[in-house]
């Protein structure tokens, strides 16, 4: 699941993991903790922040090979990162969660506790590169319930 902040990945992710009883992981939890301070004080990551964070997450996927899958929350911002999580591999699926700014704006602003400010929305959308032929997704719309993208997705995974 990938798209920017607020953009429901985590919501949407752990509801697919459940329906295909696969496990979930927030790939936030792999932040290193100057990382998320980072975040949490403004400044938007640097690849070098971010290489690291990806290999992570890239590890957890091989991890996942042979038993039936993981479903991944993961900004993936760019084709770049989504390249250094698939590792070569064409067996990973992007569902890309997007939706106009203003809603992402307003879904950030609704939850304070997070370390993510919605002042790092703007760096994010700069930064968003959108899937590519080479890779295997589908952009779907954030806008849509939880179930409905699920549903959606589930459709896209089977095609």
């Amino acid at each position: 699941m990938m798209g920017v902040a607020g953009s429901g990945k985590s919501t949407v992710a752990a509801l697919l993991a459940e329906r295909l009883a696969v496990p979930y992981l927030d790939a936030d939890s792999l932040h290193s903790v100057d990382s998320v301070q980072k975040m949490a004080h403004g400044e938007p990551l640097s690849d070098d922040d971010r290489w690291p964070w990806l290999d992570r997450v890239a590890d957890a996927v091989e991890s996942a090979r042979g038993t039936g899958g993981i479903v991944v929350a993961c900004s993936a911002l760019r084709v770049a990162y989504r390249d250094a999580i698939r590792r070569g591999r064409s067996d990973v699926f992007f569902a890309h969660l997007a939706a106009p700014a203003s809603l992402i704006a307003d879904r950030l602003s609704a939850r304070p506790d997070h370390y993510m400010p919605a002042s790092l929305l703007e760096s994010q959308l700069a930064t968003l590169e959108a899937l590519t032929e080479q890779e295997r997704g589908a952009q779907l719309d954030a806008s849509q319930t939880p179930e409905e993208i699920v549903d959606e997705i589930e459709r896209e995974i089977t095609l």
